[in-house]
This record gives C-alpha cells, sequence and structure tokens, in this order.
C-alpha cells in the first residue's frame, strides 16, 4: 500500500511539473508572441501511411525557428481535424488528457488532413517605438496611420492577440505486403459521408477560424518551384492588402518568400524547395468595448511538406 501511495504521489508530482511547464511556456509566449513571433504546427513528414501515429507539437519562435509550446485545454479555444471522412472535434481529449507536450493522432484514411488549432487571448502592452516597428514588420502599417490620425500614436500599443493556425498531413495507403507476409492490421476508417464530400476536399475546406489561410490547391502534393495560390479570409471575407510570408529553411539557411493578398484575398507563392514550409499573415482592428485594449490582432499560419522529387533509376 505504501509502495502504492508513493507511485501515486510521484505521478501526481509530474504531472503538476508538467502543467507547470507548459503554462510557463505559455506566458513566455504571453510575453514575446506580439512581438514579430510566429506561431505554428509543425507540419509531419509526407507522407504518413495509414495505421501510423503521427506526432504533432506547436511552436513559437522567429524565423522559422522555435521552442514547443505543448497543448492546453486552458490555452485552447478549439482544435479540430478534418479529414476526408468528417470533422474529429480534440478538445475532449485534450481536456481528458492534461497539458500535453506534443499531439498523438492516428491517421486513418489516405488523403490530405488538416489539423487546426485556435489559442485563447492574451493581451500585450509595448512602447510606442516597438509598436511601430512590428506593424511595419507584419505589414498593418495602416494601424500606425490610424494612431497617428488620433493624435495617439506616442502611446504605447495596449493590444489583444489571437492565433489561429493549421497543418497539413498527407496520408497514403501502406505499400502491398510481399508474397508470404500477413498484411498489418489497420484500423477501420469510417466511410465518407454526403456531408463530407459536399465539403470538398478537407486542405480546401474553411474550418471557420477569424483569419484563416486556405490553400487553392493541396501544397502536400506540389512539385519543388511550383506555385501556390493561397486565400486569406477574416470573418469569412477575403482580405485584401495583407502581407503574407513563406518560411522555409534549406541547408540551415532562411527562405523567405513574400507577397500581397489581392482584391479576392488571394495571392500566389513561388516555393522553390522541398521540406517544411510555413505561410503566415497578420490582421489588426480596433477592440470593440474592451477596457484597457486597444487593438486586436489575429495571427494565422499553415504549415505543411513538399515532397522530396522521386528518384529515377
Amino acid at each position: 500500500m505504501r509502495l502504492f501511495c508513493g507511485f501515486l504521489r510521484f505521478f501526481q508530482t509530474a504531472r503538476r511539473l508538467r502543467c507547470g511547464a507548459l503554462l510557463a511556456a505559455w506566458a513566455l509566449l504571453a510575453a514575446t508572441a506580439a512581438q514579430g513571433h510566429e506561431f505554428w504546427l509543425v507540419p509531419v513528414h509526407n507522407p504518413a501511411v495509414v495505421g501510423e501515429t503521427v506526432q504533432v507539437q506547436v511552436r513559437v519562435g522567429e524565423f522559422f525557428q522555435g521552442e514547443s509550446l505543448g497543448f492546453s485545454a486552458a490555452q485552447s479555444v478549439a482544435l479540430r481535424l478534418d479529414t476526408p471522412t468528417g470533422r474529429r472535434d480534440l478538445l475532449p481529449m485534450l481536456a481528458a488528457s492534461g497539458p500535453l507536450q506534443a499531439l498523438s493522432l492516428q491517421v486513418r484514411s489516405p488523403g490530405t488532413s488538416v489539423l487546426s488549432f485556435d489559442s485563447q487571448p492574451h493581451q500585450i502592452v509595448l512602447s510606442a517605438e516597438r509598436f511601430h516597428a512590428y506593424l511595419h514588420d507584419e505589414g498593418v502599417d495602416f494601424i500606425k496611420t490610424q494612431r497617428v490620425a488620433a493624435g495617439t500614436a506616442q502611446q504605447p500599443g495596449r493590444e489583444r492577440y489571437r492565433r489561429f493556425v493549421k497543418t497539413l498531413i498527407r496520408v497514403q495507403a501502406p505499400e502491398p505486403s510481399a508474397p508470404g507476409v500477413a498484411a498489418p492490421e489497420l484500423p477501420v476508417a469510417s466511410a465518407v459521408t454526403p456531408a463530407a464530400a459536399a465539403l470538398g476536399e478537407p486542405f480546401s475546406r474553411v474550418v471557420g477560424q477569424r483569419l484563416e489561410l486556405v490553400p487553392a490547391l493541396d501544397p502536400t502534393g506540389m512539385s519543388p518551384g511550383q506555385d501556390l495560390t493561397v486565400k486569406l479570409l477574416f470573418d469569412g471575407q477575403g482580405l485584401a492588402g495583407a502581407l503574407l510570408k513563406a518560411w522555409h529553411r534549406q541547408r540551415g539557411q532562411l527562405v523567405s518568400v513574400r507577397t500581397t493578398t489581392g482584391a479576392d484575398g488571394s495571392a500566389t507563392l513561388s516555393l522553390p524547395y522541398a521540406g517544411q514550409w510555413m505561410v503566415s499573415a497578420v490582421h489588426m482592428a480596433a477592440a470593440v468595448g474592451a477596457k484597457n485594449i486597444d487593438w486586436d490582432s489575429f495571427w494565422a499560419s499553415l504549415s505543411f511538406v513538399i515532397a522530396e522529387p522521386a528518384k529515377v533509376n
């Protein structure tokens, strides 16, 4: 009995430490994220195989390098997985398991699925100089123009920000087994319902984020050097004039591609290399009915892996 109680206390202590570490990481995010730090779901390898369990991490950092934050129900507004067969709400799983350093997902259906996450809001106050520099970096200089017109340009920037991130997971059926070798037991995939079929391919579905990046084609099936058209939506409507950034690391060196959305919120990016990519965007608007907050900002990202070209023998 004493041994059992000792294990129980050890488990409870370990869980408290894990929870404390993740909350500390989110506190660090609250102190730094609105200073130009990106936030993304780390894309998994391309392709995964039906029946495989993939690990997804959430990171914050700069220049497509960062620290793992982990997942916490307390910091999450939505966590969903859109597959060819429908949608799974993952928040109950997160609430039941407690804070997680990484999310484990068994992929059950071939095709491309979308994991999306919406964060709780956080607040930050920056000096006028730092606030204006960050506005310029993220392509939202119109906020500085509004501050100048209102006579508040020298006041600190008081901001509330939210994150809306997505990653694409490409899944393929396993290779046929060799003669005489038993095929692995695979999870039973749900049938594609008429409702799911009506929504179209998961990569192009609008999942309902306040600020959302929606690709016109499946980037996990692209070849290096191919163009990718992405549409940026704010509250379901195309957002014109927004800065889009595409991030990649090639042999340790940062590759960054920038463009601006057109009248319908769409923009085209040329992505020259295979490997992990993230597309990001920021939008900001005046806060309404909020005490001690002047601005609401919305941060979106979309991550994926472009596969290496097949080798020709």
